[in-house]
This record gives structure tokens, C-alpha cells and sequence, in this order.
């Protein structure tokens, strides 16, 4: 029984830390994502507004 506990205390660590950077990665490609989302939504916005006709979808805008 005690290799058993062994084996697990071994792997707990390296279990714990492995959900955590994963959680941490996705909160970070989630944010990424929306905040995307938002300024090609206010991208479209301003162009509206100035009567530029709006950019295809996929097309990424270059303009730095």
C-alpha cells in the first residue's frame, strides 16, 4: 500500500502544476480571442462611420 501512496505524492506535484499552466493558456487564448473580436468590431464600426467599405472576412488589416 505504501508504494501506492508513493506513486501518488510523486504525481500530484507534476499534475498540479501541468492544470494550472493549462488553465493559465487557455485564460490567455480566450482573451486573445475576444479581444480580437472586439477591435475587428470597432474596426468595422469606424469604417462605417467614415463610409470606407468594410474589409473582407479574413482579410487582416496591415496598418500598424
Amino acid at each position: 500500500m505504501d508504494y501506492w501512496v508513493a506513486a501518488l505524492w510523486t504525481l500530484l506535484p507534476t499534475v498540479l502544476v501541468s492544470l494550472i499552466f493549462f488553465f493559465v493558456l487557455r485564460s490567455i487564448v480566450r482573451a486573445d480571442r475576444t479581444e480580437r473580436r472586439v477591435y475587428a468590431k470597432i474596426e468595422a464600426e469606424e469604417r462605417a462611420r467614415r463610409g470606407l467599405p468594410p474589409v473582407a472576412p479574413g482579410t487582416a488589416s496591415t496598418d500598424a
